[in-house]
Protein backbone atom coordinates (compact mmCIF):
# COMPACT_ATOMS: atom_id res chain seq x y z
CA UNK A 1 0.00 0.00 0.00
CA UNK A 2 1.10 3.39 -0.67
CA UNK A 3 1.99 5.44 1.93
CA UNK A 4 0.79 9.11 2.29
CA UNK A 5 2.70 11.99 2.60
CA UNK A 6 0.61 13.75 4.98
CA UNK A 7 1.03 11.19 7.64
CA UNK A 8 4.49 10.65 7.66
CA UNK A 9 6.40 12.44 10.50
CA UNK A 10 10.08 12.90 9.98
CA UNK A 11 11.38 12.88 13.59
CA UNK A 12 14.93 12.90 12.71
CA UNK A 13 14.99 16.86 12.86
CA UNK A 14 12.30 17.01 15.68
CA UNK A 15 13.99 17.88 19.37
CA UNK A 16 13.89 15.86 21.90
CA UNK A 17 10.56 16.37 24.00
CA UNK A 18 7.03 16.43 23.16
CA UNK A 19 5.52 17.40 19.52
CA UNK A 20 2.10 18.29 18.80
CA UNK A 21 0.42 16.86 15.01
CA UNK A 22 -3.63 17.56 14.08
CA UNK A 23 -4.71 15.57 11.36
CA UNK A 24 -8.50 15.95 9.65
CA UNK A 25 -9.97 12.92 8.78
CA UNK A 26 -12.78 12.44 5.89
CA UNK A 27 -13.46 10.17 3.00
CA UNK A 28 -10.67 10.98 0.88
CA UNK A 29 -8.43 8.90 3.58
CA UNK A 30 -10.78 5.93 3.57
CA UNK A 31 -10.51 5.57 -0.15
CA UNK A 32 -7.31 5.54 0.31
CA UNK A 33 -8.02 1.86 2.18
CA UNK A 34 -10.71 1.11 -0.43
CA UNK A 35 -13.09 1.34 3.13
CA UNK A 36 -15.98 2.31 1.71
CA UNK A 37 -18.43 1.36 5.04
CA UNK A 38 -19.02 4.87 5.80
CA UNK A 39 -20.47 7.36 4.46
CA UNK A 40 -19.12 10.44 5.65
CA UNK A 41 -16.41 11.14 8.03
CA UNK A 42 -15.74 13.65 9.98
CA UNK A 43 -12.69 12.85 12.86
CA UNK A 44 -10.19 14.59 14.37
CA UNK A 45 -7.06 12.95 15.47
CA UNK A 46 -4.73 15.20 17.98
CA UNK A 47 -0.93 12.72 18.17
CA UNK A 48 0.98 14.10 20.94
CA UNK A 49 4.38 12.55 20.08
CA UNK A 50 7.06 12.41 22.27
CA UNK A 51 10.91 11.93 21.35
CA UNK A 52 12.89 9.92 23.70
CA UNK A 53 16.49 8.80 23.32
CA UNK A 54 15.92 5.78 22.49
CA UNK A 55 12.09 5.62 22.04
CA UNK A 56 9.42 7.48 21.01
CA UNK A 57 5.55 7.42 22.34
CA UNK A 58 3.02 8.27 20.59
CA UNK A 59 -0.72 9.26 21.87
CA UNK A 60 -3.33 9.20 19.37
CA UNK A 61 -6.41 10.80 20.35
CA UNK A 62 -9.54 10.84 17.59
CA UNK A 63 -12.72 12.59 18.61
CA UNK A 64 -16.11 13.33 15.90
CA UNK A 65 -18.91 11.54 14.35
CA UNK A 66 -18.79 8.95 11.42
CA UNK A 67 -22.04 8.57 9.47
CA UNK A 68 -22.46 4.75 8.96
CA UNK A 69 -26.25 2.46 8.15
CA UNK A 70 -28.02 1.16 11.13
CA UNK A 71 -27.41 -2.54 10.92
CA UNK A 72 -31.09 -2.81 11.77
CA UNK A 73 -32.97 -0.38 9.52
CA UNK A 74 -30.22 0.62 7.17
CA UNK A 75 -30.86 3.98 8.15
CA UNK A 76 -28.04 6.29 8.08
CA UNK A 77 -26.90 8.41 11.26
CA UNK A 78 -23.87 9.95 13.20
CA UNK A 79 -21.67 7.32 15.05
CA UNK A 80 -19.76 9.90 17.77
CA UNK A 81 -16.26 8.65 17.78
CA UNK A 82 -14.31 9.62 21.33
CA UNK A 83 -11.20 7.22 21.41
CA UNK A 84 -7.37 7.18 22.23
CA UNK A 85 -4.32 4.77 21.23
CA UNK A 86 -1.13 4.99 22.78
CA UNK A 87 1.84 3.28 20.58
CA UNK A 88 5.79 2.96 21.81
CA UNK A 89 7.95 3.43 18.82
CA UNK A 90 11.68 1.55 19.23
CA UNK A 91 14.49 0.95 17.24
CA UNK A 92 15.66 -2.54 16.52
CA UNK A 93 17.40 -5.21 13.99
CA UNK A 94 14.23 -4.90 11.55
CA UNK A 95 10.90 -3.66 11.27
CA UNK A 96 8.20 -5.66 13.60
CA UNK A 97 4.49 -4.33 14.35
CA UNK A 98 3.48 -7.81 15.68
CA UNK A 99 2.89 -6.36 19.18
CA UNK A 100 -0.13 -3.61 19.26
CA UNK A 101 1.08 -1.24 21.25
CA UNK A 102 4.57 -1.55 20.03
CA UNK A 103 6.59 -0.55 16.39
CA UNK A 104 9.79 -1.73 16.14
CA UNK A 105 11.86 0.21 13.22
CA UNK A 106 15.46 -0.64 11.76
CA UNK A 107 18.17 1.19 13.10
CA UNK A 108 18.92 4.40 10.29
CA UNK A 109 15.09 5.02 9.96
CA UNK A 110 14.76 8.86 9.82
CA UNK A 111 10.82 8.65 9.40
CA UNK A 112 7.72 6.80 11.00
CA UNK A 113 4.39 6.87 8.88
CA UNK A 114 1.43 6.27 10.92
CA UNK A 115 -1.98 6.40 8.96
CA UNK A 116 -2.45 2.87 9.44
CA UNK A 117 -2.69 3.55 13.26
CA UNK A 118 -5.41 6.07 12.61
CA UNK A 119 -7.28 3.84 9.92
CA UNK A 120 -7.34 1.11 12.91
CA UNK A 121 -7.96 3.25 15.39
CA UNK A 122 -11.07 4.75 13.79
CA UNK A 123 -12.36 1.52 11.95
CA UNK A 124 -12.00 -0.03 15.43
CA UNK A 125 -14.13 2.45 17.85
CA UNK A 126 -17.27 1.60 16.43
CA UNK A 127 -19.51 -0.40 18.18
CA UNK A 128 -19.72 -4.01 16.39
CA UNK A 129 -23.37 -3.29 16.10
CA UNK A 130 -24.55 -0.15 14.68
CA UNK A 131 -27.56 0.51 16.19
CA UNK A 132 -29.30 3.75 15.23
CA UNK A 133 -30.07 6.01 18.32
CA UNK A 134 -33.60 6.34 17.31
CA UNK A 135 -34.19 2.48 17.21
CA UNK A 136 -33.06 2.17 20.84
CA UNK A 137 -35.49 4.96 22.70
CA UNK A 138 -38.38 4.91 20.06
CA UNK A 139 -38.28 7.56 18.79
CA UNK A 140 -37.31 6.35 15.07
CA UNK A 141 -40.23 5.91 12.64
CA UNK A 142 -39.34 3.66 9.67
CA UNK A 143 -41.26 0.87 7.48
CA UNK A 144 -38.77 -1.37 8.41
CA UNK A 145 -39.14 -1.26 12.00
CA UNK A 146 -42.96 -1.61 11.55
CA UNK A 147 -42.25 -5.02 9.60
CA UNK A 148 -39.98 -6.06 12.26
CA UNK A 149 -42.54 -5.76 14.83
CA UNK A 150 -45.30 -7.54 12.93
CA UNK A 151 -42.96 -10.42 12.45
CA UNK A 152 -41.43 -10.49 16.10
CA UNK A 153 -41.86 -13.83 17.68
CA UNK A 154 -43.40 -12.86 20.32
CA UNK A 155 -46.80 -11.92 18.34
CA UNK A 156 -46.17 -15.04 16.61
CA UNK A 157 -46.01 -17.41 19.50
CA UNK A 158 -49.30 -15.34 20.84
CA UNK A 159 -51.28 -16.03 17.67
CA UNK A 160 -49.89 -19.37 17.68
CA UNK A 161 -51.45 -20.32 21.18
CA UNK A 162 -54.67 -18.92 19.94
CA UNK A 163 -54.25 -21.16 16.72
CA UNK A 164 -53.54 -24.41 18.52
CA UNK A 165 -56.17 -27.31 17.88
CA UNK A 166 -57.68 -28.65 21.20
CA UNK A 167 -56.92 -31.80 20.22
CA UNK A 168 -53.50 -31.84 20.78
CA UNK A 169 -54.49 -30.81 24.56
CA UNK A 170 -55.93 -34.54 24.78
CA UNK A 171 -52.54 -35.71 23.57
CA UNK A 172 -50.51 -33.63 26.29
CA UNK A 173 -52.50 -35.35 28.63
CA UNK A 174 -51.70 -38.58 27.59
CA UNK A 175 -48.13 -37.41 27.93
CA UNK A 176 -48.71 -36.50 31.85
CA UNK A 177 -50.84 -39.63 32.79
Amino acid sequence: MRRLAAYTIPFVGLKLGKHQFEYDIDNEFFDHFEYDEFNSVDVKIDLLFEKKTTMMELTFRASGTVNVDCDITNEPYDQPIDSSLFLVVKFGDEYSDEDEDLLIIPHGEYEVNVQQYIYELIVLSLPFKRIHPGVEDGTLKSDVLDKLEELSIDKKEKNNEEDIDPRWDKLKNLLND
